[in-house]
């Protein structure tokens, strides 16, 4: 299966860049783009959390309904997006202009590919070892990586969002991470033209 883009991690910053690229369904640089997202939660730190301080969403939300409600309005708003569900990434492949993922069920080519699992020092996704390094935003104590990255971007179509991307474990902070990437995505798609995506209420 054959992707223009494909997200890696369906937590915040995941499904934050999933939203806004799907967002761009009717611009014409992206209505026949084919974007998928790798729904893998199982680690993710919104297992657990309580939200009483993230604009927009009601005092004591948990995380898991963060997760659930995310899958939801992904799906159900922009169905296009695919997402794929209980499958882990083990190894992220470069071939020529193309990346081929690997899970533990299949593989997946796509031009570009975003990386937004969590930063834990257990992360094993073979061929990207090279661009781990220690966390420069969190305490040492917690031995928390990052992988090397200039403005999310890692290498040439490759990129990172979240925390994975250097920055604070914040909600709000993690889900503009992906939507900051979405846009970058959306610029290229755009023969390099700032592009971004902002709906409005009918008059």
């Amino acid at each position: 299966m054959d992707f223009d883009v494909l997200i890696v991690g369906g937590g915040v910053a995941g499904m934050s860049s999933a939203l806004v690229l799907g967002s761009a369904k009717n611009k014409p640089f992206a209505r026949d783009k084919k974007i998928g997202i790798i729904m893998h939660q199982r680690t993710s730190a919104l297992k657990g959390a309580l939200f009483n301080n993230v604009l927009g969403i009601p005092p004591g939300t948990t995380g898991n309904e963060i997760l659930e409600n995310g899958k939801k309005q992904l799906s159900e708003t922009y169905p296009h997006v695919i997402q794929i569900e209980k499958e882990k990434v083990n190894a992220v492949e470069t071939l020529g202009q193309h990346f081929k993922v690997i899970t533990n069920k299949g593989s997946y080519s796509s031009k570009i590919v975003i990386i937004a699992v969590g930063p834990s020092n257990l992360f094993n996704i073979k061929g990207l070892e090279s661009y781990i390094e220690p966390h420069k935003n969190l305490p040492a104590k917690k031995e928390r990586i990052q992988l090397k990255n200039s403005n999310h971007k890692i290498t040439e179509n490759l990129y990172v969002a979240g925390v994975l991307a250097g920055w604070r474990s914040q909600f709000a902070t993690a889900a503009g991470s992906g939507a900051h990437v979405a846009t970058d995505v959306l610029t290229i798609w755009n023969g390099g033209q700032t592009a971004m995506v902002h709906d409005s209420e009918p008059k």
